[in-house]
């Protein structure tokens, strides 16, 4: 894959981060329980980015992602229903049927990190069903992806793991560096471009992202997109401001 590739997702995008906790949108810091600030109602929070110029959002149910069952699903399921951009969830998704319902129920794309470690064929048997539809997220602390809220190591590299879902049919692949993720003090790019150098599918990356230069640096390391959360929440800068910096009409 080159560095200008960039997949099913065309020109490089800007996503909008919209994380869920206790029914509020907050940002976690490295993504420890405690460290969240909030940000409101979630279907306020996902409006106000499509009004901005949003394209999709990124929903996570965060108490989801620690405890492993979907703990969020009504307020997910009120912003599914208030938007009419193309939505990527994760968060306690742990079965092909749970993913299979979500896609059914108008979620465009699935997010597995837990179930999908332990668990590859998920991958398969979702993909199978619906095709271009599994993002598989890999979430690394010091180069090993962790599962179960960033609490556990698995024993295997984010590239190792990336060609495993690569042929198992995942559509894209979720990175977030957890070393840099929510300290609003920039990105890491040479793991980015390391896997967009080992794969075919788009890399979406995740973590870190404070400035508009962060953003110019992921997608000059080859991602497809970029989800940003606590840079935009706190007002570093606009979404139009970060599409803009990368489309080149600044």
């Amino acid at each position: 894959m080159t560095d200008d590739a960039s997949g099913e997702f065309g020109e490089f995008e800007v996503i909008p981060a919209v994380d869920i906790q206790d029914g509020e949108v907050v940002q976690l810091v490295q993504g420890e329980r405690g460290t969240e600030k909030t940000y409101g109602e979630p279907v306020e929070a996902a409006r106000r980015w499509i009004d901005a110029g949003a394209e999709s959002l990124h929903l996570i149910d965060l108490d989801g992602a620690f405890e492993g069952e979907r703990k969020n699903a009504d307020a997910i399921d009120a912003v599914i229903d208030a938007v009419e951009v193309p939505t990527q969830l994760g968060g306690g998704i742990r079965t092909a049927d749970d993913a299979v319902d979500l896609l059914e129920r108008g979620v465009d794309r699935v997010i597995l990190g837990t179930a999908a470690v332990e668990s590859p064929e998920i991958v398969g048997e979702i993909s199978d069903r619906q095709p271009d539809s599994v993002v598989v997220s890999l979430d690394a602390k010091d180069g090993e992806v962790v599962v179960e809220g960033w609490t556990e190591g698995a024993g295997i590299s984010p590239v190792e793991a990336a060609k495993r879902y690569e042929d198992l049919g995942a559509a894209a692949i979720l990175f977030t560096n957890v070393d840099v993720e929510g300290r609003l003090e920039g990105v890491a790019t040479d793991p980015v471009r390391e896997l967009v150098g080992a794969t075919d599918i788009p890399v979406i990356a995740s973590g870190g992202v404070a400035t508009l230069a962060d953003v110019r640096d992921l997608a000059d390391a080859g991602a497809a997109a970029v989800v940003v959360g606590s840079a935009l929440y706190e007002g570093n800068f606009t979404l139009e401001e970060a599409q803009t910096a990368v489309d080149g009409d600044e």
